[in-house]
């Protein structure tokens, strides 16, 4: 696959080198794996939940991390050479995923329950960033 080249974006515009970077990632990722399978749900307005799929897997073997904008859901399973299968359906294999968060978005949670992993997560502008209402002066 050809780069895509965004020289464009950069000479029209100021302040949208994380932008194009994401564009940029989002191409050039191999997503052909699509474990654990998982949903984006908009649950209000500004308000969000990140359901991941993860069946067989413990609290402790859990592991969510943010930084800078990147939220990162990892699963690595203990290891278990006790039992013998005669067939394996149920993944059971170690798993990253990592999900771009615009700006403003903040985790404010995370809940395992009945083999779903959900994480809340809401926009919250600053105060000084939020539009205002200027009101003018008889002089």
């Amino acid at each position: 696959m050809n780069a895509l080249d965004l020289t464009p974006l950069y000479r029209n515009s100021v302040g949208f080198d994380r932008f194009a970077s994401l564009l940029n990632n989002a191409l050039t990722t191999d997503s052909a794996t699509g474990y654990p399978p998982y949903n984006i749900e908009v649950l209000d307005e500004g308000k969000y939940a990140i359901t991941l799929a993860v069946a067989g897997f413990k609290q402790g073997e859990l592991d969510i991390n943010v930084d800078r904008g990147l939220l990162s859901v990892r699963g690595e399973k203990e290891k278990s050479s006790d039992s013998k299968y005669l067939h394996r359906g149920i993944a059971n294999r170690t798993f990253e995923r990592k999900f771009n968060l615009a700006d403003y978005i903040e985790v404010r949670g995370a809940e395992l329950e009945d083999g779903l992993l959900t994480i809340s997560l809401e926009k919250e502008v600053p105060e000084t960033l939020r539009p205002k209402k200027i009101e003018i002066s008889k002089s």
